[in-house]
């Protein structure tokens, strides 16, 4: 898959922000949990069991890609619940999450993220855009790919000295997602040993998004994640001067497809990603 320069000419934020309108109606419009753990039946292209709630999102987002489609955008869309659908090109990827933290929003809790990524390839790498934005908090990140981030509009500028750890040199505060007993007990060991408190925000994209705004010293997913949950995210860490990990793939070749291929890891220093690095090393030989 070659590059395109074309990629960042569509309105691309304009219609990140109206389907982050739309997602902000639907949560709305269904305010009970009983209203928000009815399931179409069906299963998404990620396999999880589709929610209404998700449906009617990712309707919202693909009603705004078709209006970039016929002003002449050319793309494929990777998403949570429909998977690819081509829309003429497959030299630009747009990467979607249309409800990142599905547990919390079905349970009306904080932190409901959407996550969208535009890509000139097909690997981490490639993304030249990431938006995501936490409608139960109001904030928004947008990162192009070399201008740095804007969090709520504004620049963001992040200290080299950002990552803070205790007194015994522990990472002094880590989100932790994926965060399923079974996958949280074998890192105790090394949580125990580097990190000194954790935070489980329950989405992927918002807790990246922290890091960005060095709120974390750093995250880790505890079990393999997906390009939808990431791909936004990524960059917005990367393009605020912090690092993000894929192990097992090299630098940042981890595909952006609907496979749960690798964990993630994200920190402010290289230091604080070798220490997250450890969180992981169990699942070598899972």
């Amino acid at each position: 898959m070659g590059g395109s320069p074309e990629a960042l000419e569509a309105d691309w934020l304009g219609a990140c922000r109206r389907a982050t309108d739309g997602l902000r109606t639907v949560l709305r419009e269904t305010p009970s949990t009983a209203d928000r753990i009815e399931e179409t039946g069906e299963r998404g292209g990620g396999g999880d069991r589709t929610l209404v709630i998700d449906q009617q999102a990712e309707d919202g987002v693909f009603a705004e890609l078709e209006r970039l489609h016929d002003a002449g955008a050319r793309f494929r869309a990777v998403s949570e619940e429909r998977g690819t659908v081509d829309f003429g090109s497959d030299d630009v990827l747009v990467i979607i999450d249309p409800i990142d933290g599905s547990m919390n929003a079905k349970r009306g809790l904080p932190h409901v993220g959407i996550s969208i990524a535009v890509a000139t390839g097909g690997t981490m790498g490639d993304v030249v855009f990431g938006y995501v934005a936490d409608v139960g908090t109001g904030s928004e990140w947008v990162a192009r790919a070399g201008e740095g981030v804007l969090f709520n509009d504004r620049p963001v500028e992040v200290p080299a000295n950002a990552e803070r750890r205790n007194r015994h040199g522990k990472l002094e505060l880590v989100a932790i997602e994926s965060a399923d007993p079974s996958w949280i007990a074998p890192a105790m060991p090394a949580l125990q040993e580097r990190v000194h408190r954790l935070r489980a925000f329950g989405s992927i994209a918002i807790s990246l998004g922290q890091v960005a705004l060095a709120r974390v010293d750093g995250m880790a997913t505890l079990w393999r994640t997906r390009a939808v949950d990431c791909a936004a995210g990524q960059l917005i860490v990367r393009e605020s001067g912090g690092l993000v990990g894929f192990p097992g793939f090299d630098g940042l070749s981890a595909p952006l497809d609907l496979e749960p291929h690798s964990p993630l890891i994200a920190a402010r220093t290289e230091e604080g990603l070798a220490d997250l690095a450890a969180l992981v090393e169990w699942q070598d030989d899972a």
